[in-house]
């Protein structure tokens, strides 16, 4: 592969299918949008097999020199890769869960989609500080269209909000990059990487770059536009917000503020774990009384997230491990959930749950299928749920038994909120013959539902495949930011201190002194 701007590549296919997609008719830019996106996974399955694991940090790199202070700057590791390889296996599913969904300006909407992805993979092989900014930010721009122009009947209110959230939080980010590029005399994010900013400021560029993430991510509290964002938008739009795009605030975690801001990452820790178990209980309990699916299905969103920041922010190999196997493992199972609500929206064009009852009956493969997705999500051992929970909470355990005690209630509340999800739609009497006669899955179908069901129970049954690319660039990462990490209470000599600390206590109150 050596000479071959194999990344360039892979942003420039979507980028012609989009012009093309653009001023074609709808059965042709619906054809142009599955062919570039194929193209693509190809592409992305050719950096798989020559990724060299355990060989240089970054690879595949590309640079040249547009203009004064910026360049074009692309290289991967094996984080960036697990992400560009979830990326581009999502998106042929996203054209297919479309195929017979949009009617109205299809060539608009492929175009949007097929746009979307350029930026997207662009997010995680951008090695340029303002390269990475534009492809960040400009990923609002066809989500915005997605929802506002093909969503629901509240799709601009959603939208707005939607876009208002996520640009404002950057605002901030920006401020500190400039800063960052004055300070370090480089906008190279793998030299930033390895930057000792000063202390004092570690602290502010932290904050700035947690405005966007947070929000990005979502965590709670500002997670309030994602509900509205996924009930408006179409089937593929949901799928590939919570597929892809909320993994971008994950990622610049990782890329971002632990390993350039590490000791401000490691003084913020607690308000991150505080965030997060609020996110976990109190998002949990709302997604239980939800009468609309895909608005269940996104606040289960925000909890699953919230176990990606909590793994973050142990500071350790399992929760930073375990976090990775999260975002890819959610992206599958959320992507799989949306599409199989939009299966049966598709039929009968609600998403109240009431509607439904009794689909085992005249819908038995769908009824598996849709079981399956819900195990994963609950963290059923054997899929792709269980792996990276349970190395999140063994990570965050080490730091925080409190937090991890109460971060494991989520897979309690997940269980009651997905089962009693999936009993009332597929279990009980069929109440409603509209429901009783909707037919089971075609073909278009099962072709979206099956690749997603092997990528569950594979991640489930053998992780090391999606692990093993990323290990070194983990344990470079934990290498780090172990100057900062704080001490747990699971740590040895601070058990004994407390120990110790507890029995001068209690001999002085035996003494009679207070």
């Amino acid at each position: 592969m050596t000479g071959l701007p194999l990344l360039s590549l892979m942003l420039l296919v979507p980028l012609v299918g989009a012009v093309i997609s653009l001023v074609s008719a709808r059965e042709t830019a619906r054809m142009v949008a599955l062919i570039a996106t194929l193209i693509d996974l190809a592409l992305g399955l050719v950096l798989w097999m020559h990724y060299d694991i355990g060989g240089a940090q970054w690879q595949f790199q590309e640079h040249a020199d547009l203009f004064t202070g910026f360049s074009w700057k692309l290289g991967i590791d094996g984080i960036a890769l697990t992400l560009i390889a979830l990326t581009v296996f999502l998106m042929p599913i996203c054209i297919g869960a479309s195929w017979n969904a949009i009617e109205k300006r299809a060539g608009e909407y492929y175009a949007a989609f097929l746009f979307m992805e350029t930026l997207m993979i662009g997010v995680f092989t951008a090695q340029d500080l303002f390269l990475f900014y534009i492809m960040f930010e400009a990923g609002l721009i066809p989500m915005y269209l997605i929802i506002g122009i093909w969503g629901g009947a509240e799709r601009i209110y959603a939208s707005y909000k939607f876009f208002l959230y996520t640009l404002l939080g950057s605002v901030l980010m920006l401020i500190a990059m400039f800063w960052m590029a004055n300070e370090a005399g480089t906008t190279d994010i793998p030299t930033l990487m390895q930057y000792d900013f000063p202390t004092s400021a570690q602290t502010w560029l932290f904050l700035a770059f947690f405005a966007s993430f947070a929000v990005k991510m979502p965590m709670w509290p500002v997670h309030t536009w994602l509900p509205d964002a996924h009930v408006q938008a179409p089937t593929a739009g949901s799928v590939i917000l919570a597929g892809v795009l909320l993994k971008m605030g994950g990622y610049g975690f990782i890329r971002f503020s632990l390993p350039m801001f590490p000791i401000a990452s490691a003084h913020f820790a607690p308000l991150v774990w505080g965030l997060s178990i609020a996110a976990v209980v109190i998002t949990s309990l709302i997604a239980l009384v939800q009468h609309d699916m895909k608005k269940l299905i996104a606040y289960s969103s925000v909890a699953h997230m919230a176990i990606v920041t909590v793994g973050l922010f142990a500071f350790n190999r399992q929760g930073l491990e375990g976090s990775m196997v999260v975002m890819l493992s959610h992206g599958l199972v959320a992507g799989a959930l949306f599409l199989a609500v939009g299966v049966i929206y598709d039929r009968l064009h609600t998403r109240e749950i009431a509607r439904y009852g009794g689909l085992a009956i005249n819908m038995p493969y769908y009824a598996l299928f849709f079981l399956l997705f819900t195990m994963a999500s609950i963290g059923l051992p054997g899929t792709s749920g269980f792996v990276g929970e349970f190395l999140s909470l063994l990570g965050i355990y080490q730091q925080s038994s409190l937090v991890a005690l109460i971060s494991t209630t989520g897979i309690i509340l997940g269980a009651a909120y997905m089962l009693y999800l999936y009993r009332r739609v597929v279990f009980g009497v069929q109440k409603h013959a509209d429901a009783a006669a909707m037919p089971d899955l075609d073909m278009r179908e099962w072709a979206m539902m099956a690749p997603m069901a092997v990528a569950v129970l594979w991640m489930g049954v053998y992780p090391e495949t999606f692990m093993a690319p990323m290990r070194k660039d983990i344990g470079t990462l934990e290498a780090r930011v172990a100057i900062a990490k704080p001490r747990g209470d699971a740590d040895v000599k601070t058990f004994a201190r407390n120990g110790a600390a507890t029995a001068v206590a209690l001999n002085l109150h035996a003494q009679g002194v207070k």
